[in-house]
């Protein structure tokens, strides 16, 4: 089976899948869809931006029995901002079929989600600490639990939440079906899975690396002092429709989303030191298309699935060449074609290099446009070098 429609689930999730315009299935999904239908426990490896959501999310939401207004079914997610997504995301699936999902996370006020736990909630999805909060107040029962999904398996266990994990997993029914996705599979989420797995069917579709062919990767040689008006050029290309632009540090963003502000008025901004609303606020503006350009910190590297992002700008260049490409990753995704471009200045070429030698990257370098800029309201086009394509 390769479409949506083949798949024994019932009509209303197939009209859900159609309105979003999903037919053809991607390679996760045809290998996960039918064991989670099943009831079979599934360990899967695909990389970035390849329908890991729909993957676990449609076998959950058709096994959800809604004659039950109990907490069925569990996800645990590494951030806020991935939690948000992914309970969009699946009642979006779900709607007609009656299947209510309810986010709770850190950096929100408890009290709101303890009231909306009164009412039909069939799917959780959140946050380690905060899934444990309400454990311990009482307002979250998994006596109902038939199914737990842990995404992005591996960065929760970098960001240090398994012991949390661990809490979470043995509060639930021994009789559970669980899956972990991950886009990497090392020996700490291999030994929790033989711990807390009945005999996983292992579906490694590809290693966490971002579809390169899909994303056409340029750079930018520039000034630092004029790294701001490299950026502003790029910007003003006509293919520009929306821009994530990533800074290495809180206060670079702060600082370039104020200059693009002076300019435009379609530039939100996002990093850790804002509150939950502003992020949330800044997401959804960037989401729905109030702001052409998102700047941000690595806090968007990772987990944010935003449809129509046509360009991820690195104003800086990372120093971790995995950083790299979970940036350029938030482009190219479900097989939509992409562009990365990378301003770097001359201290930053060394890092470039390491970035290309690590990971065997081609990337071809941007001239200077010779047209008018961004910022006086022009179009320059993007021009390529006339020897072709060659590394750093």
């Amino acid at each position: 089976m390769t479409s949506f429609e083949e798949l024994p689930i019932s009509g209303e999730i197939i009209r859900s899948l159609r309105e979003l315009d999903f037919h053809e299935m991607f390679p996760i999904q045809v290998a996960a869809i039918g064991p989670l239908l099943e009831g079979r426990d599934v360990i899967g490896q695909a990389k970035t931006g390849t329908g890991k959501t729909a993957a676990f999310g449609v076998p959950m939401i058709q096994r959800i029995n809604r004659s039950l207004d109990s907490v069925q079914a569990l996800v645990i997610v590494p951030t806020r901002e991935l939690a948000i997504q992914v309970a969009s995301d699946l009642n979006e699936y779900g709607k007609y079929f009656s299947v209510r999902t309810l986010a709770v996370y850190g950096g929100q006020p408890i009290y709101g989600q303890m009231q909306a736990l009164q009412g039909t909630v069939h799917i959780i999805v959140g946050t380690p600490g905060r899934v444990i909060d309400h454990l311990c107040r009482g307002t979250l029962v998994f006596d109902d639990v038939r199914m737990v999904v842990l995404d992005e398996a591996d960065r929760m266990l970098d960001m240090g939440f398994r012991d949390d994990i661990e809490n979470i997993l043995k509060r639930t029914p021994s009789e559970r079906q669980t899956a972990m996705f991950s886009a990497t599979m090392p020996d700490e989420i291999l030994d929790m899975a033989s711990r807390h797995m009945y005999a996983p069917e292992r579906l490694l579709v590809s290693k966490d690396e971002i579809a390169v062919e899909e994303i056409e990767q340029l750079y930018r040689r520039v000034d630092p002092e004029r790294k701001f008006q490299a950026l502003c050029n790029v910007l003003g290309d006509g293919s520009v429709k929306r821009a994530l632009i990533f800074c290495s540090t809180k206060y670079g963003v702060d600082q370039l989303g104020r200059r693009l502000r002076q300019i435009r008025r379609d530039v939100a901004v996002i990093h850790g030191d804002l509150t939950q609303p502003q992020r949330e606020r800044a997401l959804e503006d960037f989401r729905r298309g109030r702001a052409r350009f998102l700047v941000a910190t690595d806090v968007a590297s990772r987990g944010l699935d935003i449809e129509g992002i046509s360009h991820v700008i690195n104003y800086d260049v990372p120093n971790d060449p995995v950083n790299y490409f979970h940036r350029i990753g938030r482009t190219g995704r479900a097989g939509a074609s992409g562009i990365a471009v990378t301003l770097v200045s001359g201290r930053e070429m060394g890092t470039l290099r390491t970035i290309q030698s690590m990971t065997n990257t081609r990337m071809r370098e941007l001239k200077e446009p010779s047209g008018p800029s961004f910022s006086k309201g022009r179009q320059p086009l993007l021009q390529y070098p006339s020897h072709g394509p060659g590394r750093v």
